[in-house]
């Protein structure tokens, strides 16, 4: 499955041809350097590895400075590997927005945004108790029963609880492109993606 590292840049909408506005999201793609071609011989399997956002070469480390100076690149943030690229690549190339096509679908993963400690009601959904009558107090909120007594005297795991939110790998499939913008290496999807303005994101064919 052949694809490209991203930065979400944010979102913004578009009208189509019926004048209906939708909204959207907007992807920085390239430039990606191939920074390692990885195959059945030397490695086991066959890889494509991708390199993206500039980095400082003093937080680098040095098995990494190597990699990179085989492909005659600069230091990059950003390594990912592609299995199944359909078109032949060599260390040092340079792939771009235009690897994809206005109408195309995309999955999109991304680490979605952190929301630290949550409860229930915003975590899972609960509709609490309910009414604050019948000598409900401070209950609208709360989980409920949680398991049952004497039998089987425990919590089972898996129990829907409050907890951390958020901060987790998150893929979203068929996703459309609106539009290709080849000379600032851009991508307009429909819809949202998960992540932060100015997070990292992988698309796959």
């Amino acid at each position: 499955m052949s694809g490209l590292i991203g930065r979400k840049v944010g979102m913004t909408s578009v009208f189509n041809q019926d004048g209906k506005q939708m909204a959207c999201t907007v992807v920085e793609v390239g430039p990606n350097v191939v920074t390692q071609v990885k195959t059945v011989e030397t490695d086991g399997y066959n890889a494509i590895q991708l390199a993206y956002g500039d980095a400082k070469e003093k937080n680098t480390p040095a098995a990494l400075k190597g990699i990179f100076k085989k492909a005659n690149t600069t230091a990059k943030r950003k390594i990912v590997e592609f299995k199944g690229f359909e078109v032949p690549l060599t260390l040092g190339d340079v792939l771009m927005a235009d690897l994809f096509e206005v109408g195309e679908y995309v999955d999109v993963v991304g680490t979605s945004k952190g929301k630290g400690f949550q409860g229930v009601v915003k975590r899972h959904g609960f509709a609490g108790v309910g009414m604050a009558t019948h000598g409900q107090h401070d209950r609208q909120r709360a989980p409920g029963s949680i398991g049952a007594s004497s039998d089987p005297s425990k919590v089972f795991k898996g129990m829907r609880m409050a907890g951390r939110m958020g901060g987790v790998r998150v893929k979203k499939t068929n996703l459309q492109i609106l539009k290709v913008l080849k000379e600032q290496n851009l991508l307009v999807i429909k819809g949202s993606i998960p992540g932060a303005k100015g997070s990292f994101i992988l698309l796959e064919k």
